[in-house]
């Protein structure tokens, strides 16, 4: 007879925390179990307090397949760090998480993702940004606050870091840690690691929402991001031009992967047409007309709306104005617009689908 689920469970009462009396099976530490052919896979849910014993926790779940399931498995181990109620800091108060996403670099998403949050902000969401950008931070300029340094407070002898924040919305970038002419050559688990230090040793509060500015493509960011947190959805920001469209589809995929499953709230088509301050009735489909709007369909996602290329919006990005912030009598209603059309899909979304959970996939 094989292994079954049961006889693990069994094992791993066997187990208890250092910092625990009871074992990890009666105190519902266990997330998952996969058995295989010849190994074991668990997941185990540790606090932030426990997690520092996640070596000997491993050890001790090895030892003990091996003494009460039989010796030549191979066991694999994941301690998955999760928040105690108690805790005052991390994302433990925050409501919704939305990644904004593309598959390609220069097609705005930044620009998206700051105008979003301030449009927000301005309708009354308590909102938060996490450049998840680590490579090319551009959230600090933006929101013209480069140069700050963000401070911390010491919450339970653990040192958290206080987000700048502009327009109502907090604010969390490695460009705060950095000069702006400095390149970060870091390899991929050295870059996972500083995101995940600005997510889980950060003040966060008590938030509606809070967006995360991805990089471009699909990379070890965006799997460190669905692995850290659980994401209520995303948001595709695309051009309307053949290039970025193909591109596009690759980070639809990745959400909708089955071992993702994360919910696609729509997509924004950015630089839908050029109109000249001259002659603000006119529109030049300068990279083509309707891209946007027939991958949306043929994904089956809302498209949220469109935006066109021009001048304010560019400028808004270079001084750290967004136009959503200002009295802008064009670009200010579009972002206004697009914010209540993501606020709809995210009500229908919490409406009809169960809470997302952290996923659980191995790098």
């Amino acid at each position: 007879m094989g292994v079954t689920r049961e006889a693990v469970m069994e094992a791993l009462s066997k187990v208890t925390l250092p910092s625990q009396q009871k074992d990890i099976a009666s105190l519902g530490k266990v997330q998952d179990i996969k058995i295989g052919d010849g190994s074991i896979s668990i997941v185990i849910a540790v606090t932030v307090e426990e997690s520092k014993f996640n070596k000997a926790l491993s050890d001790n779940i090895k030892y003990v397949i091996s003494k009460f399931i039989g010796t030549g498995i191979n066991v694999d181990v994941q301690c998955v760090t999760t928040r105690d109620e108690t805790d005052e800091f991390g994302i433990s108060r925050v409501k919704n998480i939305v990644a904004v996403a593309s598959g390609k670099g220069g097609v705005g998403k930044s620009t998206v993702t700051v105008n979003l949050a301030v449009s927000l902000a301005r309708k009354g969401y308590k909102v938060g940004v996490i450049d998840a950008d680590i490579f090319g931070p551009s959230i600090p300029r933006m929101f013209g606050v480069e140069g700050e340094l963000p401070y911390s407070r010491e919450v339970n002898g653990k040192h958290v870091i206080i987000p700048v924040e502009k327009f109502g919305v907090k604010l969390l970038s490695i460009g705060f840690f950095v000069k702006p002419q400095d390149s970060l050559a870091w390899r991929g688990p050295m870059a996972s690691g500083a995101l995940k230090q600005l997510i889980n040793d950060t003040d966060w509060g008590d938030l509606d929402i809070l967006l995360f500015d991805t990089p471009p493509g699909t990379s070890d960011i965006h799997l460190t991001i669905l692995q850290t947190l659980p994401l209520t959805g995303a948001i595709i920001v695309t051009t309307p031009q053949d290039v970025a469209l193909i591109d596009a589809v690759r980070g639809i995929d990745l959400f909708k992967k089955e071992n993702v499953n994360v919910p696609l709230l729509g997509l924004i088509e950015n630089m839908s047409w050029f109109t000249p301050a001259e002659l603000p009735n006119n529109r030049y489909y300068i990279f083509g007309k309707g891209g946007g709007e027939r991958l949306a369909r043929e994904a089956g996602v809302p498209l949220l709306g469109q935006l066109p290329l021009v001048q304010g919006i560019r400028e808004g990005g270079d001084s750290g104005e967004p136009p959503a912030s200002t009295t802008d009598a064009i670009l200010e209603p579009l972002f206004s617009a697009i914010t209540t059309e993501v606020l709809k899909q995210l009500e229908e979304r919490n409406k009809t689908l169960p809470p997302s959970k952290q996923l659980l996939i191995k790098l």
